[in-house]
């Protein structure tokens, strides 16, 4: 997927700024899609360049003025396209699992405290989903607002950034607690506790 694409289907929640869009990047994609602000900007100009969206200036008194970027109708046709295409399956590419792989001839220390900050930042991501889930319900039942929203592709994709980063965690967890069991055997018997 483009970040382009990312982009489009952001911009289908109305107009918004390059800020509001890094902010809402950051709250709302990043479930599924990560970008710089930098990478975001570069890219809001070449949409703009290719007629995908359009920008207007709007003058601020006490404030940088800022430009509002909405869709064109050649950046809906290009997200229905989009969306036309079958997708490619994922892979995952992560350097901790490079490390996990090669645990056996490194620093086990070190790959522990690995998975222990994958957790902390799994935790974390996890609590931020469950608060944006919340917002988005706003005390419904989840039966309640897809059957009233208009969007319902928000709130999918959050459930599954919800799911994600569960797994994380167990995952992260399960091999933390196969690391520990392997060298507590690996100790000498003095030191086992």
């Amino acid at each position: 997927m483009a970040l382009r694409d990312a982009v489009l289907a952001t911009l289908l929640d109305g107009e918004a700024s390059g800020y509001d869009l890094a902010k809402g990047f950051d709250a709302s994609v990043a479930n599924f899609w990560m970008a710089t602000p930098q990478q975001l900007y570069r890219e809001l100009d070449r949409m703009a360049a290719d007629g995908l969206i359009t920008a207007r200036l709007v003058e601020q008194d006490r404030r940088p003025n800022k430009r509002l970027y909405s869709l064109t109708e050649r950046g809906r046709q290009a997200l229905r396209e989009f969306t036309e295409v079958p997708p490619k399956p994922g892979a995952i590419r992560e350097d901790l699992l490079v490390q996990i792989q090669a645990v056996d001839a490194g620093n086990v220390d070190a790959v522990r405290a690995g998975l222990t900050e994958r957790t902390h930042w799994a935790a974390a991501k996890l609590a931020r989903y469950r608060r944006a889930q919340d917002h988005l319900l706003a005390g419904r039942t989840e039966a309640a607002y897809l059957a009233e929203t208009d969007r319902i592709g928000p709130y999918l994709t959050l459930l599954r950034g919800i799911r994600f980063e569960e797994e994380n965690l167990d995952w992260a967890r399960r091999a933390l607690a196969v690391l520990e069991q392997r060298q507590a055997r690996a100790r000498p018997p003095a030191d086992r506790r």
